[in-house]
């Protein structure tokens, strides 16, 4: 069946739409010979693409769920050169994945590998606000009021935090375990919030990314999802996109004024309908 370019080099796990876009921009994909145009459709099953003049080949999706342990990174390459473990070296499987859901180093927990390159674009994107769940041990005990802050958001880098779901599992004399519910994924954002209203961070571990849910899996292994996981990660994505582009709409010019219009049509019609009956 024929689709859209973009999206068929991003299930090949050539990168992400808008880096085929790029490519195919660029003059870079050409089918059955002829240089390739933006919004082109192809059908892999009869047309041969290419990328720099190599054949495109679909391959099967991937889509693996990883427990990271400490000391390993997220990425798939050590970009240092220093021989650092990566979530690569932990799995197994021949073929390109993309990580999503990136830890750093001393973070445990949920991390999704797949070479679905556009789920795994639309995953990570803020735009989209995914919700990424973690189980966060903090120093000391936080009081109300600083979970009203962190809750509400907190300045970083010249820019306020979305508001997060914070939640107390369990209290000692010095530590709390915190349940924290995040809609956005800044660099070391827990991190450096715990820190900033003095409650550093001694664990954290993700427990859920969007739908999926890390459960009983070992510390240092690794599943390939069922087909239930996939279809409910599918959905998400697209409510995920339903939402970014609500809120897009929301923050035109003259959206509010539009909505309140729409609103009052349907009125009118409802009470038309009532005096009709």
């Amino acid at each position: 069946m024929a689709e859209r370019l973009q999206k068929l080099l991003a299930r090949a796990g050539v990168g992400s739409r808008r880096h085929n876009e790029s490519l195919i921009r660029e003059g870079r994909v050409t089918v059955n010979g002829r240089i390739a145009t933006l919004g082109e459709r192809a059908d892999p099953s009869v047309d041969r693409v290419e990328v720099d003049g190599q054949p495109v080949e679909l391959a099967r999706s991937v889509y693996i769920m990883l427990n990271k342990p400490r000391n390993v990174l997220s990425s798939t390459e050590d970009e240092l050169g220093q021989e650092r473990r990566t979530v690569r070296d932990l799995v197994d499987v021949p073929g390109h994945l993309y990580p999503v859901g990136r830890l750093d180093r001393n973070s445990l927990g949920l991390i999704l590998l797949t070479n679905d390159g556009a789920l795994a674009h639309q995953l990570s994107h803020p735009r989209f606000e995914h919700k990424k769940t973690y189980r966060v041990k903090v120093e000391g005990r936080p009081n109300g009021e600083t979970l009203r802050r962190w809750r509400q958001g907190v300045e970083l880098d010249g820019k306020k935090t979305l508001p997060a779901q914070i939640s107390v599992e369990s209290e000692t004399a010095d530590s709390t375990w915190l349940r924290i519910v995040l809609r956005e994924g800044r660099k070391r954002q827990i991190r450096r919030v715990a820190a900033l209203l003095g409650h550093p961070v001694q664990a954290l571990i993700r427990t859920r990314l969007g739908p999926l849910a890390l459960g009983d899996l070992p510390l240092g292994q690794w599943r390939h999802l069922t087909p239930g996981e996939v279809a409910a990660l599918r959905r998400a994505v697209r409510r995920g996109r339903k939402a970014a582009s609500r809120r897009s709409s929301n923050r035109r010019p003259g959206a509010a004024k539009d909505a309140g219009q729409r609103r009052d049509r349907r009125r009118g019609r409802s009470r038309r309908e009532r005096d009709a009956r």
